[in-house]
């Protein structure tokens, strides 16, 4: 049961620069934020802090060239992870605050959720507990791109296709943004844009606010009455503002999902195909799906809690219908033939359910989504939280969840390495031995080749150093 709370509504625009692109296995490096009431007018100091890079991790150096902010540097300036933890526990994701940022969904939120489980934080709570929530401003931004372009100037690259870069969108709208790729430059940033979709499109900006809603999306998206709807995704065609009209056609593969067709195709071509011949398309390898006359299948996964940018058929008027080369009666006799044709959305149901499973992972660390973390153990996990270094040396809770009894060994090691007995020090530096030596090949490649094209040297040499401080010697 969702619990509400009494606190105002407030936004916190955030940004993340991380060591990489995996969450699982990099980390955040700097968080920046900036607290605003509903009209988006500031609420205090922004927030900019650094967070200490652990002597098990060996960045990417491609990241580190972009950021800028190097492991020495956290060190130096930054806090622990498990004091980040409690600071956007306790100070940032307070209650009735909304999460703000750009792709934020699949990319920041997932660094946030699994550093949070990683230090025996629940890794969901920040997003809906007492009356917190999160929205993507990205497909906002595509949404009023594709649908209400006026009174807003729009990139695109050299080959003339539209980009949806924030910084691109701050230089060419004449936002502020002093530095790209700079956690607290970047939330200035998409405070702007944000205020200008919100003054130029008011109606849009407040209707895809109140779409954040998962209940909300699944009125509009569903399969008691399913419906034709606008929706625009990153895996549309950036040709068309990779925006097309949708139906609903089957349960999707996790709970609350739903799996929509795309109208702009004729359905025909795939009506007599098996559930296995339809899953060797959906799961195609990249090679294969090269390959002259592949032929796609337009069936996507669609997300209820994941912010997706959903409309419906009246927001499209003619002139939206022209630039997007939506050709309706097309689309409603693909509509049509869909709706005649229900034994193909249980076979597209079925060959959905023939991907081969994940290969199942043994590090803990990776199996943040293999369940939830039981409501005994939240108990024990707060205990944790509040543990000092003496505490902690002798603290060996009974949890019901193995996969905490794995993790506290690890943020004993990082957070408190002095509470280490003797056989657990000698546990931690296996595993941090073998993980670094494993990691280290590809490192040193990667700062090979930056060095031949001349990347920043000094950034170069304290990665280098930073490898020589924390990789054990033979």
């Amino acid at each position: 049961m969702t619990r509400q709370s009494s606190a105002p509504k407030t936004y916190f625009f955030y940004d993340l620069e991380t060591s990489g692109l995996s969450p699982r296995d990099d980390r955040i490096m700097q968080f920046a934020g900036q607290r605003t009431d509903m009209s988006m007018k500031p609420i205090g100091e922004p927030v900019n802090v650094l967070v200490q890079l652990s002597d098990d991790i060996l960045p990417s150096p491609e990241a580190i060239v972009v950021t800028g902010i190097t492991p020495q540097q956290t060190l130096a300036d930054g806090m622990k992870e498990s004091e980040f933890c409690q600071f956007i526990s306790e100070a940032v994701f307070t209650p009735g605050t909304i999460a703000v940022g750009y792709n934020n969904v699949r990319f920041d939120d997932e660094f946030i959720r699994h550093t949070l489980w990683r230090n025996f934080y629940d890794p969901y709570e920040w997003t809906w507990a007492d009356g917190r929530g999160r929205w993507d401003l990205l497909d906002v931004i595509r949404m009023t791109r594709a649908l209400r372009p006026e009174e807003i100037e729009w990139p695109v690259d050299e080959t003339g296709k539209s980009v949806n870069k924030l910084e691109l969108l701050a230089k060419i709208n004449k936002l502020v943004h002093t530095r790209a790729h700079d956690a607290l430059s970047d939330v200035e940033a998409l405070i702007a844009l944000s205020r200008l979709v919100k003054k130029s499109q008011p109606k849009l900006f407040d209707y895809l606010f109140m779409m954040r809603s998962k209940q909300e999306v699944a009125k509009l998206v569903n399969l008691d009455n399913p419906q034709p709807f606008v929706y625009i995704s990153g895996r549309y065609d950036p040709a068309h503002e990779k925006t097309t009209v949708a139906l609903p056609i089957a349960p999707g593969t996790k709970p609350g999902s739903v799996l929509v067709y795309d109208l702009r195709f004729d359905p025909s071509q795939f009506l007599s195909a098996t559930p296995k011949q339809l899953a060797s398309i959906i799961f195609a390898d990249r090679d294969t799906r090269r390959q002259e006359g592949f032929v796609s299948l337009p069936v996507k996964e669609l997300s209820y809690n994941r912010c997706p940018a959903v409309a419906p058929l009246g927001v499209l008027d003619e002139t939206a219908q022209k630039r997007l080369e939506l050709n309706m009666d097309m689309i409603r006799q693909h509509y049509a033939t869909l709706v005649a044709a229900k034994p193909f959305a249980v076979a597209v149901q079925e060959a959905f359910a023939m991907r081969e499973p994940y290969a199942p992972t043994a590090d803990v660390e990776h199996k943040l989504y293999d369940g939830f973390m039981p409501d005994g153990d939240k108990v024990r996990a707060a205990a944790v939280r509040a543990a000092d270094t003496d505490i902690l040396a002798d603290f060996a809770p009974e949890f019901s969840d193995q996969r905490l009894s794995e993790l506290l060994l690890r943020y004993k090691a990082r957070q408190f390495p002095t509470s280490l007995n003797e056989s657990e020090f000698q546990a931690w530096e296996a595993y941090r031995s073998q993980k670094l030596k494993t990691q280290l090949p590809i490192y040193l490649a990667s700062l090979q080749r930056l060095q031949q094209q001349g990347v920043n040297e000094y950034l170069l040499q304290e990665l280098q150093l930073w490898a020589e401080s924390i990789v054990p010697l033979d």
